[in-house]
């Protein structure tokens, strides 16, 4: 676990894979259909998650 902004330790929250680096999101699925139809090369087994900016900022800055 990289770090959240959240309470209690709910999501949002960013973690790293530390065997690969690559940064895993934890966060509220998106599935409101209008936003849905809005993505686009959605490939399947995909998902979206919404989280702030501020998670990202703090815990994943760009080295």
């Amino acid at each position: 676990m990289l770090g959240t902004t959240s309470d209690k330790n709910e999501c949002p929250t960013l973690y790293e894979d530390l065997d690969t680096g690559e940064i895993l999101v934890q966060g509220d699925a998106i599935t409101d259909p209008e936003d849905v139809a809005q993505l686009r090369n959605v490939r399947p087994g995909e998902a979206f998650v919404v989280i702030p900016r501020e998670l990202l900022l703090r815990f994943a800055p760009k080295e």
